[in-house]
């Protein structure tokens, strides 16, 4: 039966694959409108390819050494030889996630631009059409990435559960590595011209927000698509496969000592109830649809239908599939699991929504600070980004302990233990629909851009703006989304190295950690400390970038003749090539340091500081990446809330305050923030790859 499981998981995996296919077909049928729109999109093309080029070819070289070292690895005993080649597989899908994702990006920015002159609706099918095929792209690669190997090591290699789940832990880390790698590197490079044309032409310049003569325009356009897009398919993808086989890591512990379940059965039902999610998302995403004379509300509401049908479906569905696959009446709490994960999912976007859309008071009231200057809105933002991190919190936690408790995990902590896995897995069972409506929000942004660049009607700008606005929110969503997935999932990935380590050193080994143990407790310290440390070296980075822009930004205006009277074009390529070659120079510290870090703990302090080091880093990872990511979206939309025409209006003072608070959130939401779930999640994976070398060396 659990061939029968497997097939249908890859039926899943084909069926996602054939509707991004389908509905990039649809998107590739509309008209991209005029010639200047066409010109446009195909320079902001023309400069994503060229950035993926580069930064693919850096990646090749360190995925390169890192094979090699897990060659060596596993010649000396230390690892399997599949380990080597699941690595290369899961960093090769993940990145294929974010380039696919960016190429429908950048071919459907110019058609939702031209569909909103026929209608607001109209340009919301675009731009949701274009999110969807990132969507469903990204789940069906993950899904046939797993359902593949999982096949090949049960019955060609006809490998027991706990090798097929061992191995198959291993392509995680691939993924984390290349999604770490897609999210500093485009977050650098985005916010380095988001900051540098805000900075220079709103603020000094006094120039509209996407204006043809300010030379990083085409620049911030790039950006948006390979670190909202390029970057945040390969994190999704990371995200989405890590739960599935951190749960089926897990449920080969939880059932391997009862004779009346197939250990593979608890390690198919998290791939199931994904493969379940798709068919769920598919039908969830034909119900999105709005008026012409929608408000935030409505466009808000229209997103929020399709994703909460296939929540709602996936919860139904879940009950049968949990009874038949793991013993009826005696497993009935792992449904419970799945729900708490997905109830938790709901409360976390809701919570994200309400501390960042401008509907609502917090965004609201951070906006009427802008009256008292940029510093007052300053430390607002910072104020209600710490504030938001209460609610996600204690969200967390009830789910944990529902999930852990409900699974039975009072009687056998390892049942509990696969319960909170799954309750990941239920959350993000339905990211196809979910990442569709975070990532329309970059294609509705460029819009935009290509709106005010072309010239085009100002009700389109109007129409592209508030698509733009509600992208905002629904980033921020996913962003908290993917953040709470990430602190179950890393949970579930951290007891999967304490499994790893009694496999390992031997099932008497000493698996006490408690805070009273100066290696746990030093290991606790370090892994707190690593969220600040990675997000000072993101956030440096971007400033760095960031000023080399604002010089050339100003070099331009200041040489370039009859540049400012519309006169004469800028140098668009320069600032390009200047964000190029600086986030792929920056993004390469901070992955070396999410991996060196845990080896280098480990080899020093031993398995037990491993531990401490991952529960601090999920702990602290966790609110930082929850503070920056609302602080940074709130800003952004405190200042769309005063383009809107309140306190001043674009162009006032108050304008100019929000402007500074918005590019001080840039590298918040878009660069630190949702890196830093990605982070908590490789030290877990990058631990159980080297757990062999720790425990044989270690000091301690």
């Amino acid at each position: 039966m659990t061939n029968y499981i497997v097939w249908f998981t890859f039926a899943g995996a084909v069926l996602a694959l054939l509707f991004a296919v389908f509905t990039a077909k649809k998107v590739l049928s509309f008209s991209e409108g005029t010639d200047k729109m066409k010109k446009i999109a195909s320079s902001i093309r023309a400069g994503a390819n060229a950035y993926l080029k580069r930064q693919y070819t850096v990646v090749l070289v360190f995925f390169a050494a890192m094979f090699v070292i897990l060659l060596a690895m596993a010649f000396f005993g230390l690892l399997t030889y599949f380990v080597p080649f699941a690595f290369i597989t899961g960093g090769f899908f993940s990145a294929l996630s974010g380039f696919i994702g960016m190429k429908i990006a950048t071919a459907s920015n110019a058609r939702t631009a031209n569909a909103c002159r026929e209608g607001l609706n109209r340009g919301l099918r675009v731009a949701f059409s274009a999110g969807s095929v990132m969507g469903f792209t990204v789940v069906g690669l993950g899904l046939l990435d797993i359902s593949i190997w999982f096949f090949l090591l049960k019955n060609v290699f006809n490998l027991g559960p706990s090798e097929v789940s061992s191995a198959m832990l291993t392509f995680g880390m691939g993924a984390s590595s290349m999604a770490l790698f897609a999210r500093v590197g485009g977050g650098v490079f985005t916010k380095a011209a988001d900051v540098g044309a805000d900075l220079v032409g709103k603020v000094e310049a006094g120039i509209p927000e996407d204006d043809p003569r300010n030379p990083a325009v085409i620049a911030d356009n790039v950006g948006d698509n390979v670190g909202d897009v390029a970057g945040m398919g390969a994190d999704l993808y990371e995200s989405y496969v890590g739960s599935i086989i951190s749960a089926s890591a897990l449920g080969v512990a939880a059932f391997s000592a009862k004779t009346h379940i197939n250990d593979f059965f608890a390690m198919a039902v998290p791939m199931l109830l994904a493969a379940i999610g798709i068919i769920c998302s598919i039908i969830g995403t034909f119900l999105v649809r709005t008026k012409e004379n929608a408000t935030q509300k409505d466009l808000l509401r229209s997103l929020s239908r399709g994703t909460n049908f296939s929540a709602i479906v996936i919860a139904i569905v879940a009950f049968p599939i949990v009874w038949i696959c793991l013993g009826g009446k005696e497993s009935i709490g792992l449904y419970f699991a799945i729900l708490a994960g997905l109830l938790a999912g709901v409360f976390i976007g809701q919570s994200t929504e309400y501390f960042t859309s401008d509907t609502y008071k917090p965004t609201k009231h951070l906006a009427a600070k802008s009256e008292t200057g940029s510093a007052t809105i300053i430390i607002g933002g910072l104020g209600l980004g710490m504030l938001s991190t209460a609610l996600p919190v204690v969200i967390v936690a009830i789910c944990i302990l529902i999930a852990y408790f409900a699974s039975g995990g009072a009687n056998d902590a390892n049942l509990g233990l696969y319960g909170i896995a799954l309750s990941a897995v239920g959350m993000l069972s339905t990211l196809g629909i979910t990442l569709a409506t975070d990532a329309y929000g970059p294609v509705a942004d460029n819009a935009g851009g290509i709106a005010e660049m072309a010239g085009l009607e100002p009700e389109v700008r109007q129409r592209t703006d508030a698509l733009d606005s509600l992208g905002n929110t629904t980033a921020a969503t996913g962003k908290g989304f993917a953040i709470g997935s990430a602190a179950l999932t890393a949970l579930a990935l951290m007891a999967s190295y304490v499994n790893k380590v009694k496999e390992v050193a031997g099932a008497e080994v000493d698996v006490n950690f408690n805070l009273t143990n100066p290696t746990v407790l030093v290991g606790l310290f370090i892994g707190a400390c690593l969220p600040f440390v990675f997000a000072a070296l993101t956030m440096e980075s971007v400033g760095k970038a960031a000023q080399s822009v604002v010089i050339e930004v100003r070099r331009q205006f200041r040489e370039i003749k009859g540049l400012m009277e519309g006169k004469a074009e800028a140098d668009y390529a320069s600032c390009v090539d200047l964000c190029t070659k600086a986030s792929l120079r920056e993004m390469v510290l901070p992955t070396i340091v999410a991996i060196v870090v845990p080896v280098a703990t480990g080899m020093v302090l031993g398995y037990h500081g491993v531990v401490g080091l991952l529960a601090g880093a999920t702990v602290s990872g966790f609110l930082m990446a929850i503070f920056m990511s609302n602080s940074g979206g709130a800003w952004d939309n405190a200042k769309k809330y005063i383009e809107s025409g309140v306190h001043g209006g674009k162009g006032s003072e108050q304008h100019k305050g929000a402007v500074v608070g918005d590019t001080v959130g840039d590298p918040f939401k878009d660069t630190s923030g949702p890196a830093i779930n990605i982070l908590i999640k490789l030290l877990s994976m990058v631990s159980i790859v080297f757990v062999g070398i720790v425990v044989a060396f270690s000091i301690f």
